[in-house]
């Protein structure tokens, strides 16, 4: 028995430290490659768990096992830290914008929505505007607060498909449930199912914010150096090429 316990010693040493990353649904496709080249070039195995920033905050709370937390807006990194939840090394990674898409066969002409630029108007009587959720939902959150700003809410409300997140909003599109809808800038790109038929005012809706916190009390080290390399320019590069704004790091509220 002793034998059997050093020859299984040097497999057991050698086994890849493993970092879970949860991170927003809008996220799904830049995350999965700045995770292979960091497996790339490290002995370390990323797993990245994807969902509505609202459902990730959730199951953290809950106890999930996560390293990091990547959300797509500051609420939900905000709620998670009035759980008692410990938030080491919180940044601001990344910005996005807001886009209103429809099918790639729509005939729909691009506009700007705002003055002279109706989307009620645009949408038939019994069309709906998909969104996600926007009573939990990150990018349903920002939809409001612009169609708010923009004086068509009130119109759109009832007429919202609201969907579990991002990605969800962007299938109903692709699939042609919705003439229209409203999701992040790099959604928009991601999928050739839909084209962007106009960007939403930036000024009509508090800057969309991705936080990223590094989790555990204490935290893993691994997971720490993923977090710093997440913000290094190799991995920032990355999520420039999928659309996102990459604006400078700085030191966000309780960060320890």
């Amino acid at each position: 028995m002793a034998v059997l316990s050093l020859l299984l010693l040097p497999a057991t040493l050698s086994a890849s430290p493993r970092i879970t990353l949860y991170a927003a649904a809008s996220l799904t496709d830049a995350v999965t490659e700045v995770a292979a080249q960091y497996e790339a070039d490290h002995r370390v195995e990323v797993v990245p768990v994807f969902a509505a920033s609202s459902t990730l905050a959730r199951q953290i709370a809950a106890g999930a096992p996560a390293d990091l937390f990547l959300s797509a807006n500051i609420r939900w990194m905000d709620w998670l830290s009035r759980q008692s939840v410990t938030l080491h090394d919180r940044q601001r990674l990344l910005g996005n914008r807001l886009a209103l898409i429809a099918p790639a066969a729509s005939t729909l002409t691009p506009f700007t929505p705002g003055p002279g630029g109706s989307i009620q108007n645009r949408l038939g009587p019994r069309e709906r505007l998909a969104v996600g959720d926007p009573d939990h939902v990150p990018a349903g959150l920002y939809a409001r607060q612009s169609l708010e700003s923009l004086g068509e809410w009130r119109a759109l409300r009832p007429r919202l498909a609201r969907a579990d997140n991002v990605r969800a909003a962007l299938a109903l599109v692709a699939r042609g449930d919705t003439p229209m809808g409203i999701v992040y800038d790099t959604d928009a790109r991601a999928s050739e199912a839909v084209r962007r038929i106009g960007l939403l005012p930036a000024a009509s809706h508090p800057a969309i914010q991705y936080p990223i916190a590094v989790l555990g009390d204490p935290p893993s080290p691994a997971a720490r150096r993923f977090g710093q390399w997440l913000q290094s320019s190799p991995a920032l590069s990355v999520f420039r090429s999928f659309g996102f704004a990459t604006p400078s790091t700085e030191p966000d509220q309780d960060a320890d």
